[in-house]
């Protein structure tokens, strides 16, 4: 089994055991099983995926970094959302908004950030289902 602890600018969001870790990080999907080799990566706007006490959990993440060494797994996330939380209608509503701000080619807005965002929104759509 691996122990991960999830932990977010906040603080720590959740400390689990499962037999595996499927996360996205910014070079594609990487799946963790114990004993894995030590590795570090960084995470891009994904899923993250476990089994937690014999039922499939999947969150929604926005980036962050990953490390497993020992069977121990710290997943330093910028937010996560578990699936069943997801406000659809505000995921939505955040496209939209981000859409119109990225053709208004609009000086007055960041246009990395709305990219960004909108990236967020479709991931959190996604991962609703």
């Amino acid at each position: 089994m691996i122990n991960a602890s999830i932990i977010t600018p906040n603080g720590l969001y959740k400390e689990i055991k499962t037999p595996i870790i499927n996360i996205t990080s910014v070079d594609g999907e990487r799946g963790i099983l114990s004993n894995h080799m030590p590795v570090v990566f960084v995470l891009d706007i994904g899923k993250l995926e476990t089994v937690e006490n014999e039922i499939r959990k999947i969150y929604a993440i926005s980036g962050g970094v990953f490390y497993f060494q020992n069977n121990e797994a710290k997943i330093l996330v910028n937010s996560i959302e578990d699936k069943d939380d997801i406000d659809v209608k505000r995921a939505y509503a955040s496209k939209e908004r981000q859409i119109k701000r990225l053709e208004s080619k609009d000086s007055n807005y960041d246009l990395k950030r709305a990219e960004i965002s909108l990236r967020k929104a479709i991931n959190r759509i996604k991962i609703a289902g």
